[in-house]
């Protein structure tokens, strides 16, 4: 099964430090970064905006836990928040993609 993970971060560079950690370690098949989302939210009682960097992560849901897992260990943020949903529906030439890429890990 395949799940797909959403979070975000400050910076163009820690998006792309952690997509090429989670590609490299086999956590994450693909990883794509949406850069400039407007954040609006409530942080230790104030009302706060920010510019930050979406990303979405590839991958299976054996490896999604030690992706999420990795992610909060590279993330610069106090609180990451990180996300993970299942993929109801995929390509099939893409979900095959995606299991085999993040197997490899095993072999």
């Amino acid at each position: 099964m395949l799940q797909t993970i959403y979070f975000t971060t400050g910076t163009q560079d820690s998006a792309e430090r952690i997509a090429r950690t989670l590609v490299e370690e086999r956590l994450a098949a693909c990883v794509n970064i949406l850069p400039q989302v407007q954040s609006v939210y409530r942080w230790e009682g104030a009302l706060q905006t920010a510019s930050e960097v979406a990303v979405l992560v590839k991958t299976t849901t054996r490896s999604a836990r030690d992706a999420i897992d990795r992610i909060c260990e590279l993330h610069d943020y106090d609180c990451p928040c990180v996300f993970a949903w299942p993929v109801s529906a995929a390509s099939e030439s893409c979900a095959q993609w995606i299991q085999r890429e993040t197997s490899a890990a095993d072999s």
